[in-house]
């Protein structure tokens, strides 16, 4: 029985190339100059840190940074802008946590998009995500254009994988 999982995954490979043109730009900026200000990602690959000489440049390194990530592909849908906090001395800094998979009120929302839409096909929630399957591979494609055009209502970004035919 064909079958497709929706998910809500970031791109990494993409997202660590925005973060490393942000990088460039704010050590190449004029305006940058002796701000002390750097992004990095954590290890563990689920948070950024921001830290900048002051709030105006915490603000601006946010900014550099969501527009090069944003550029490269990866939804702002993503991450999630913690609260700006003092550093060492004077300096600022800030946690953007990246937000993966769905969460389950979302993903009841999409079963339920699903099931009203009349399509012969059934949804269910697996973990952080949702496994579509149906008869024919029509069915199938028109669940995902439905999901595709929904996007913006559940204010989640998805994207498709493990199609089985």
């Amino acid at each position: 029985m064909p079958s497709f999982d929706t998910v809500s995954k970031i791109d990494m490979a993409e997202l660590d190339n925005g973060i490393n043109q942000a990088k460039k730009e704010l050590a190449s900026r004029y305006d940058f100059q002796g701000a002390q200000a750097t992004i990095e990602l954590a290890p563990d690959k689920k948070t950024i840190q921001l830290k900048a000489i002051n709030e105006g440049k915490l603000e601006a390194t946010r900014e550099v940074l969501y527009q090069k990530i944003a550029k490269r592909g990866v939804s702002l849908t993503h991450v999630e802008t913690g609260k700006m906090e003092p550093g060492a001395g004077q300096s600022m800094k800030q946690t953007v946590t990246l937000v993966q998979g769905i969460a389950i009120e979302k993903a009841k929302k999409l079963v339920a998009a699903v099931k009203d839409s009349k399509l012969k096909v059934q949804a269910s929630i697996q973990g952080d995500s949702v496994r579509v399957t149906g008869k024919s591979r029509d069915e199938l494609q028109e669940c995902m254009k439905l999901l595709r055009s929904k996007q913006d209502e559940f204010q989640i970004t998805l994207s498709f994988e493990n199609f089985r035919d």
